[in-house]
């Protein structure tokens, strides 16, 4: 329950069609197993305490009764369990059957749902035995207790801030408006689908893509439990298809053919923070809406959720290669709409033999395809100074030309020492003014060349920078068109390698694969021993940490202490705790500190879902405190 995590599960009993009893037993037991694994929402099959193919067994009045009965004792079996959980059976009222889910906690009924959508059509003919539900509330009495009866209900839960369930049947889902979309706009937080769907060829892949796509929509989380084997084989065959999805993201799905139950964790703060975020997702307000308590015991939720360590970048290769095509597409575009709108057909471009200014050469060199320019009208310049090595010298070189763009070298050594004497600073005082006085005269250079030609300057550095403020202001920080203002480092990287895997030109792709093994450095300081001397990740710490940190911090607004967590998971066996929290905190320092300088950003594409550009995606007061996040972070390490 920390941090907004709560445990669910969607389970697939084998029952018996019609036996009652057996399947009472079998959802109790699994009630028990629940509990003893800290699973705070179960949610099982439609019909499942009867079975789901009884057909006019359901006029029956001994199932009817038996049904009834088997409520009740897993109403009471549920005693001391304070979770959520939900069955499906027959229920009879006011003279007619509705298909239903019982909603139990803890010895109490808290409601029944109605199926408000029934298919007569293809191989379904629930018409025949059931009533199709109403949205209103009304009341049933069960064993002398008043219990709401209806579609609009919500389960809320106040140990869990913005937990609220609802339920829709099967067919509610595959409609054009299902339930789920009022209780969502009622604010819903997590759907619950009881369902009994057949298996037909390729319907498992739509079942999915239904699920997947209304949790995206409706920005909550679904947990679908649908019937498996154990139903009549008659005319049908069931999968037992359970699916758990989060906005779009499945996070469990069982296989097909096989009764199982699927486990994991919604996140309800993500949930919260995307719905927070969107604002073309208003909660219109509860009108009509029955909302029920009810209780979940304080529990350490274990995640099993899969955390990704790398969150810009897919862990799929196939995946990973299709973002890659797109980010690069998308930057090349927006470069390509700019030159064409100002009238340039010449860029310059500083080459250093690094990641950030091989990727902005490659997206240049795409977006002059595009344009149909030559690229000899590229100016690669390499401005080697006191912190250049051979290595990333005959990189920046060779890339240049095998790319086809022309190379222009200015040697800044001359221009730096001049500089250091009008202002009266020691080249052997190697502080920040000596690393920002070339950072500066490298932008003076490029500037100056690109006004040469009636060009502009394409700028390298990479958002991962801009959030730590890893960028000499006025000096990188600044060009015409900042190509690699979105992409973090760690995905820089990818892309990189993506043009390398892709390209047909071997060369190239060895100078490539080089560069990818190069250190990440600006090369500022000398080298020693002719090899890097200024590493920056040893400077502001794991590219892959900041990411990771940068990633919850903007796209959820986690806090602190959920992030850390969710950290120790992701990095777990690659860095310990205190390197995690002093990075962290080495993250939230520069973050705020370093505003100022995404205050003024040139223009750039926005690439994913996370952006520091002041014009978008972060509004950020330049003097605004970190204390809040700073006390919090120093909590953590006592």
């Amino acid at each position: 329950m920390r941090d907004g995590f709560i445990k669910v599960a969607a389970s697939t009993p084998e029952i018996r069609v019609a036996d009652v009893d057996y399947n009472k037993e079998l959802i109790a037991q699994g009630m028990d197993q629940a509990w003893k694994d800290g699973i705070q929402l179960l949610v099982y099959p439609e019909l499942c305490l009867t079975g789901y193919t009884c057909g006019d067994l359901f006029w029956q009045e001994e199932l009817l009764e038996k049904a009834r009965r088997g409520l009740t004792e897993l109403v009471m079996h549920s005693l001391g369990k304070k979770m959520l959980v939900f069955v499906g059976l027959p229920w009879e009222k006011d003279g007619k059957l509705y298909n239903v889910a019982a909603v139990i906690s803890d010895g109490e009924l808290l409601g029944l749902v109605p199926k408000r959508f029934l298919p007569a059509y293809s191989e379904f003919y629930e018409e025949r035995n059931f009533t199709p539900g109403e949205e209103e509330v009304t009341w049933v009495t069960v064993n002398g207790k008043r219990v709401s009866f209806g579609s609009k209900i919500l389960f809320s839960c106040p140990e869990v801030r913005g937990l609220s369930v609802a339920a829709e049947l099967c067919e509610d889902l595959w409609t054009p408006m299902p339930p789920s979309i009022s209780h969502a706009m009622a604010g819903a937080t997590v759907i619950v689908n009881l369902s009994a769907s057949d298996e037909t060829t390729g319907k498992n892949s739509y079942r999915r893509n239904l699920i997947s796509g209304q949790s995206a929509r409706l920005l909550c989380g679904y947990v679908y439990a649908s019937a498996g084997e154990g139903e009549s084989s008659t005319d049908l065959v069931f999968g037992g298809h359970n699916v758990i999805a989060e906005n779009g993201v499945i996070l469990a799905e069982s296989p097909l053919f096989k009764n199982s139950r699927i486990v994991t964790e919604l996140d309800i703060q993500r949930l919260r923070a995307d719905r927070r975020k969107q604002t073309t997702f208003s909660v219109r307000g509860r009108e009509g809406y029955e909302e029920v308590l009810f209780h979940l015991e304080e529990r350490e939720t274990k995640l099993t959720r899969f955390i990704d360590l790398a969150p810009f970048v897919p862990s799929d290769e196939r995946r990973k290669a299709q973002r890659c095509e797109e980010i690069f597409s998308i930057q090349a575009m927006g470069l390509k709409k700019r030159l064409k709108h100002t009238g340039c057909k010449n860029v310059t471009v500083g080459i250093s033999g690094g990641l950030d200014s091989t990727l902005a050469l490659l997206v240049t060199a795409r977006a002059f395809d595009l344009l149909g320019i030559d690229r000899s009208s590229i100016t690669a310049v390499t401005m080697p100074c006191f912190g250049t090595t051979d290595r990333t010298y005959k990189n920046a070189c060779e890339l240049t030309r095998r790319l086809g763009a022309s190379l222009k070298e200015v040697d800044i050594k001359k221009a730096v020492r001049q500089h250091f004497s009008d202002i009266g600073h020691s080249e052997e005082d190697h502080d920040v003014t000596y690393e920002n006085c070339q950072a500066r005269e490298r932008t003076q250079v490029l500037m100056d060349i690109a006004n040469q030609s009636g060009g502009m300057v394409i700028g390298t550095g990479d958002m991962s920078e801009l959030a730590l403020g890893w960028a000499t202001y006025n000096g990188d920080h600044m060009s015409m068109y900042g190509v690699n203002a979105s992409v973090p480092k760690t995905l820089v990287r990818h892309l990189v390698r993506y043009y390398a895997d892709t390209c047909k030109d071997e060369r190239l792709s060895a100078v490539l694969l080089d560069i990818l093994d190069t250190p990440v450095s600006p090369e500022l300081l000398p080298p020693k021993d002719g090899k890097i001397a200024q590493k920056t990740e040893d400077l502001v710490g794991p590219y892959e940490l900041h990411d990771f940190f940068l990633y919850y911090i903007l796209r959820f607004g986690f806090r602190p202490a959920k992030i850390y967590r969710l950290a120790l998971l992701a990095f777990e066996g690659t860095y310990d705790k205190e390197v995690i929290l002093k990075w962290l905190k080495t993250f939230y320092r520069r973050f705020f500190a370093q505003q100022f300088k995404r205050s003024c950003l040139p223009d750039g594409p926005k690439v994913g879902t996370v952006a520091v550009s002041p014009r978008g995606d972060l509004r950020m007061p330049s003097d605004a405190s970190a204390a809040i996040w700073l006390v919090e972070l120093e909590g953590l390490g006592k």
